[in-house]
């Protein structure tokens, strides 16, 4: 279980449980608005805010009914193997029931909420009550290489079978020894039965810029080769924070499905009593003797030893250091990572999973104000920065800026972050050669996330007026030449496209809308359908149809998005009012 799990307080009855539990764990409680006095965070609706969080993939303990969780996650349950944990407790907090993830992490919660509250932990996974222990499921610092293999092995077990453990396993201490299944915990490669691997090992590497994939990867594999160690013994990959995007390095830590982690050259210098061939080559490059095995002896600890000592190709270096003990806590520095992502047009409905699960692994949001408050209750615990409208760049800066402290950073945006949003700003300041961002923002990650643009949104209100071709135009001449924007209408206008108009007015800006109606009405019928959209998603929606040569400027705001139909577009009667389509010509294949 590698998230926070989140707490939630339903009723004044189980408050004050919610808080105790929140302690046990160390995270924070969203509260029912108006139903609790205190909480970290507030949801109007039990059902919708647990799905979210589970959606999320965020661990979900309800203080509060089993079936309320049950009837939250049922409808969009699909893949035990990724779902997060769900865990009920009674409101008095005897019982403490988990409900799903048992071997991602319910049953352990389970028994850590119950211990601490006196309660009873009500699991019913086979193995945990029969043996004590989830094969499947080892302890942290450990990794089972087989997992398709837990099952059979489980079942042997529980008919009766006893284990034949080999290796160091304290976990497995309690099973019944015997001639059964072979259950094996060692850093060698190979192994007999269930295999399980002590993450003790740390591999670090060096690289000149875009050292060749391959060259890396063949390096690695004869130093693990070499060590006798198996790749699921090594907990992570290390190098200095300068090799932050090395896209060699990237490719073997996301290979070996192991975290990267960072340290500053003064960091790896302090290894260099430890190391075996310090350069000075190196230290007057970049301020350290060594890379690849002071990033071992770094990452693997201060009781650690070097295993392999530094091994070199042309373009690449790599070393391998082994810490006594498992690792747990992973010393350095993440990858700092930038989530640009859109929310849609406010609703959490409208916010895709993707979206929400990025914002709950992100430690820090960067927006506007407005745009952070909408995502209610998963902003709350996070830390914030805030910029008003019209501080655009240096929002994404910012943004950037924390990525390249090494942070997790979610940049919110409202619709869908590429589409007249950040996501382009961002990747022009990466960019620029000047005032654009300094190199560690450079090195951080960047990932787009989709979300439901606005005028999709305003289209699916609509019935289908997006049903063929059509095209987006901002009429905001802050930042496009005003006879660009006129240009590309009168493009639009003879390619007869359907037409989203985005930031149609301001107070400052009034005539352009009119002016786009009247180029227009020049290629398309006086009685071409018009939707103005405002507020989409949120309590103050509204919806309305015009004629084109009956579209006034007066009753369009920024909030407002303006989709014009073309020639072909028509309004259809439905029992929900006028419904507004744009045919595709399935009528002429059809020969009607």
């Amino acid at each position: 279980m590698a998230l926070t799990p989140v707490v939630l307080a339903l009723s004044r009855a189980g408050e004050d449980t919610a808080h105790r539990v929140a302690a046990v764990l160390g995270c924070p409680v969203h509260g029912r608005a108006g139903r609790v006095a205190r909480a970290d965070a507030w949801f109007d609706n039990a059902l919708d805010h647990a799905r979210d969080l589970f959606a999320a993939g965020t661990p979900v303990v309800g203080v509060c009914a089993s079936g309320i969780l049950i009837r939250a996650v049922a409808p969009i349950l699909s893949d035990k193997r990724a779902e997060p944990p769900v865990v009920s407790v009674s409101d008095d907090g005897a019982v403490v029931v988990p409900l799903l993830g048992g071997h991602r992490g319910a049953n352990r919660l389970a028994g850590d909420i119950a211990r601490a509250l006196g309660g009873i932990a009500a699991v019913t996974t086979a193995g945990d009550i029969a043996l004590g222990v989830a094969l499947d499921a080892p302890p942290p610092g450990y990794v089972l290489e087989n997992p398709e293999d837990a099952k059979d092995v489980m079942a042997r077990l529980l008919a009766g079978e006893s284990a034949r453990v080999e290796g160091d396993a304290p976990w497995l201490a309690g099973l019944p020894r015997g001639s059964g299944p072979v259950l094996t915990c060692q850093t060698a490669p190979g192994g007999e039965g269930l295999v399980f691997r002590p993450q003790v090992a740390v591999l670090g590497l060096g690289a000149s810029r875009d050292c060749p994939v391959d060259e890396m990867a063949e390096l690695v594999t004869r130093v693990l080769d070499e060590a006798q160690i198996a790749p699921g013994a090594v907990a992570c990959v290390t190098s200095v924070d300068l090799k932050a995007d090395e896209p060699a390095i990237l490719a073997v830590a996301m290979r070996l499905g192991r975290e990267l982690r960072l340290f500053t050259a003064a960091e790896l210098e302090a290894e260099t009593p430890r190391s075996a061939t310090p350069s000075d080559v190196v230290f007057a490059e970049i301020g350290t003797h060594g890379v690849s095995e002071n990033a071992a002896l770094a990452g693997a600890g201060p009781d650690a030893r070097l295993l392999v000592a530094k091994r070199k190709t042309a373009h690449a270096t790599a070393a391998l250091a082994l810490s006594p003990v498992p690792l747990v806590e992973l010393p350095g520095r993440a990858r700092g990572r930038l989530s640009v992502v859109g929310i849609g047009p406010g609703q959490s409905a409208w916010r895709t999973p993707e979206v929400s699960r990025l914002i709950t692994d992100a430690d820090t949001l960067v927006g506007y104000g407005l745009y952070i408050d909408l995502l209610g209750p998963l902003a709350g615990g996070k830390e914030r920065h805030d910029f008003p409208l019209g501080g655009e760049e240096d929002r994404c800066r910012h943004a950037l800026e924390l990525a390249g402290e090494g942070r997790n950073v979610a940049l919110v945006c409202s619709g869908d972050a590429g589409i007249y949003a950040m996501g382009a700003l961002v990747f022009e300041l990466l960019d620029r050669t000047e005032k654009g961002v300094s190199d560690a923002a450079r090195r951080a990650e960047v990932i787009s996330s989709p979300g439901i643009s606005a005028l999709q949104a305003a289209a699916a209100r609509a019935g289908a007026p997006l049903g063929h071709d059509f095209c987006a135009i901002s009429l905001s001449d802050l930042l496009t030449p005003r006879e660009d924007i006129v240009k590309r209408l009168h493009a639009a206008a003879e390619g007869d496209f359907v037409i989203a108009f985005y930031n149609p007015v301001s107070k400052r800006r009034r005539t352009l809308l009119a002016e786009a109606r009247e180029i227009l009405l020049q290629h398309r019928p006086a009685d071409t359908p018009v939707l103005l959209a405002s507020s989409l998603g949120r309590p103050e929606e509204q919806i309305r149809y015009r004629r084109l040569d009956a579209l006034e400027v007066d009753e369009v705001d920024m909030l407002t998005v303006v989709l014009v139909g073309s020639s072909q577009s028509r309004l259809v009667r439905s029992g929900e009012g006028p419904r507004m389509y744009t045919p595709r010509g399935y009528a002429r294949k059809a020969g009607l």
